[in-house]
């Protein structure tokens, strides 16, 4: 009987709690999403997946120790930062800066859509003064607010660095929001533009020569060298995988990049930010402070951009379409295909797509900027 006894309570249905329980459906819930609604599915299912691992009772999965598994892939690449940089070389391979140096000016739209990070930031400092049970530092803050960039690789490579007791809920708070542009952008778009600004067609954009394609990762990381070093790891692999593709003499290291590397370290990464999900650091006020804050970054850097592109084509000798400023936040290339469809919805003609990705990879970029800004600010 006693043989029996010590077999139930060393089972997991003995040893469950209500707060795994709880995590462990909310891992699944990311894992439906990523399957059936197809939601970002390269990293909510892992992310998911990681989660309910993370909440297996008994054996501490997160920790670094025997059955560690999760902790020593976070411990590997995550809680040091390198996985994010891995996955901005690819995203940097498989980017083509071409839309952005055929109209520079996009570029301005991509900066304006930051502005939901220090809004954001401001945020979550009130709350703390609002709100007792919550309690966000200056740094914590600071991290939270990144989510507004929509770019999560920046996201976690912030949090790793400043907020690291935050990094489950804020991975996952950007990657929902990543996932879920389709359906957040899209309202925030028709509520701030007209059906006639919806119909603006912009004019075919030139052609971008091989040369220029190749001196502008150089150029910007230079520039980034010279005047916020603190951004270089960030700028400098995602210039590093863009000068890869550009080049057109490292077939191999390029195509590497964008596959092989990009989708192994896909795979590590969003485990090991499912292994943050473990209930006892994410059930708390501050997660839900978080996940609230995270959409109305995501909101307000969507309106920033909008709000500057209609300003521009006030004064612009050519057309510009304001649906493109809502691809400044850096989900690429979902939110220049959701400014595509948005548009063509108004007008069959009017193709946005490539037009949207100048200031969608603009984004990419002053997310890094201002990740770096943050931590020359904040160590």
């Amino acid at each position: 009987m006693e043989t029996v006894t010590t077999l139930w309570e060393s089972t997991g249905i003995y040893n469950f709690s209500l707060p795994n329980l709880i995590m462990i459906a909310v891992g699944l819930l990311l894992v439906w999403l990523a399957v059936h609604k197809k939601f970002e599915p390269l990293l909510l299912l892992p992310i998911g997946f990681g989660g309910i691992l993370a909440n297996v009772p008994l054996i501490q999965m997160s920790d670094v120790g025997e059955n560690g598994f999760l902790g020593i892939i976070s411990a590997m690449g995550l809680d040091n930062g390198l996985f994010p940089l891995l996955i901005f070389m690819g995203v940097g391979a498989m980017t083509d800066f071409g839309p952005l140096l055929a109209n520079p000016k996009t570029a301005l739209l991509g900066a304006a859509a930051q502005f939901g990070i220090f809004s954001t930031l401001i945020g979550a400092l009130l709350l703390t003064m609002l709100f007792p049970q919550i309690n966000f530092s200056l740094s914590d803050a600071a991290a939270i607010g990144i989510i507004g960039g929509a770019d999560g690789p920046t996201a976690i490579f912030l949090s790793s660095r400043i907020a690291p007791d935050l990094l489950g809920a804020i991975a996952v708070a950007a990657y929902s929001y990543m996932a879920l542009v389709p359906i957040i952008q899209p309202p925030i778009m028709r509520l701030l533009t007209t059906e006639e600004e919806r119909k603006i067609e912009m004019k075919q954009l030139r052609h971008v020569r091989q040369v220029e394609k190749i001196v502008f990762p150089i150029i910007v990381l230079l520039l980034c060298i010279m005047l916020l070093p603190s951004a270089t790891p960030l700028i400098g692999a995602l210039m590093f995988g863009n000068l890869l593709k550009e080049s057109g003499v490292v077939d191999r290291l390029s195509k590497t990049a964008q596959n092989e590397l990009i989708n192994i370290v896909t795979i590590l990464l969003g485990l090991a930010v499912g292994g943050k999900l473990a209930a006892d650091k994410f059930l708390t006020f501050e997660t839900i402070g978080i996940l609230l804050l995270g959409l109305v970054a995501f909101a307000i850097g969507t309106a920033t951009g909008i709000i500057l592109a209609k300003v521009m084509n006030r004064f612009s000798k050519d057309n510009i379409n304001p649906l493109i400023g809502a691809a400044g936040v850096s989900a690429v290339p979902m939110a220049a295909r959701v400014v595509n469809k948005v548009g063509l919805e108004a007008n069959h003609h009017n193709a946005l797509l490539m037009h949207a990705m100048g200031p969608n990879v603009a984004g990419v970029i002053g997310s890094a900027v201002a990740a770096g800004i943050i931590i020359a600010m904040l160590g």
